[in-house]
């Protein structure tokens, strides 16, 4: 039971279950891949997804041991795992060094261009962890950590370049920046006292709302090119994943209908329920669109 615990004690640490949000649009870039390989490796899907799980729970850790000395002073983050006592700052450095080892590991499994992208990838997601420090643009940074993950996968498949998942990584990266910005607002009073950057700290509430919906807007079109695109190149896809990305937008709209001014009760169900609702029906459909 104590084993068991101290797993579920760094799966807390890592918000495992957070990784809903950018693993369907890996898998979705992985299929892709295959579709233009002509076979499912599956020896490549199961690197694919560890790459995700072990390149997510380094920069989580990360984060969390960056920000200890942040967390603490913060009512919201003291009850954390590190600034509550729970896993040692220590451990907690040892843990992101495992998660990155495994990775380039994994990385180099799957072709050589992986391997020598793995440190890079590292830099932008352990790198994002400092940029709250000394920039207000620290959203931009997380949401193209996470952008990485369908143009990774389909890299893992093919080695090679391709304008599909590169135009999903820029949904990704519009779409997690327009979500994080609305889930700073929560520590916009602390954030300022702490001399800390973000979006709602430079612009107000209001504007950073606006800022929020901006992205999601342009998020929106850069969705449509992308699915306007892959019907024309695979024929493979059909009527089920413009309704995928139909659905996506919804709860893009249905998010911003939760947070107002003066009203920041409903963040969590903006930020955790509804786009991890996104990402799943859009990944998941966009795949289950090829076999129908």
């Amino acid at each position: 039971m104590a084993i068991l615990s101290r797993i579920g004690n760094y799966l807390s640490l890592i918000k495992f279950s957070h990784t809903i949000f950018a693993l369907p649009f890996a898998l979705l870039g992985f299929f892709l891949a295959v579709l233009d390989a002509g076979a499912l490796p599956l020896k490549d899907l199961l690197l694919v997804v560890l790459c995700m799980v072990f390149a997510r729970s380094a920069a989580m850790a990360f984060n969390r041991w960056q920000d200890r000395d942040i967390d603490v002073k913060n009512p919201r983050t003291a009850v954390r795992e590190i600034p509550a006592g729970i896993i040692s700052s220590k451990a907690a450095l040892g843990f992101v060094f495992l998660n990155c080892a495994f990775f380039v590991l994994c990385a180099g499994l799957l072709n050589p261009l992986c391997l020598w992208l793995s440190p890079v990838a590292l830099l932008v997601i352990l790198g994002y962890s400092y940029t709250k420090r000394f920039t207000y643009l620290c959203h931009f940074v997380l949401g193209l950590g996470l952008a990485l993950a369908p143009i990774g996968a389909y890299l893992a498949v093919t080695a090679q370049w391709a304008l599909l998942p590169v135009l999903y990584g820029i949904v990704v990266l519009l779409w997690v920046s327009g979500f994080d910005i609305i889930y700073a607002l929560q520590d916009e009073s602390f954030d300022r006292e702490e001399q800390l950057f973000s979006i709602p700290v430079r612009l107000g509430t209001v504007n950073a709302l606006r800022l929020g919906r901006i992205l999601h807007f342009v998020c929106a079109g850069v969705l449509v090119t992308a699915l306007l695109l892959q019907a024309q190149l695979y024929p493979e896809f059909a009527w089920l994943s413009f309704v995928a990305g139909a659905l996506f937008l919804a709860c893009l709209v249905y998010q911003h209908s939760l947070v107002r001014p003066g009203d920041l009760s409903r963040i969590n169900l903006a930020f955790f329920t509804t786009n991890g609702v996104a990402s799943l029906l859009f990944g998941g459909l966009c795949i289950l669109d090829i076999y129908l």
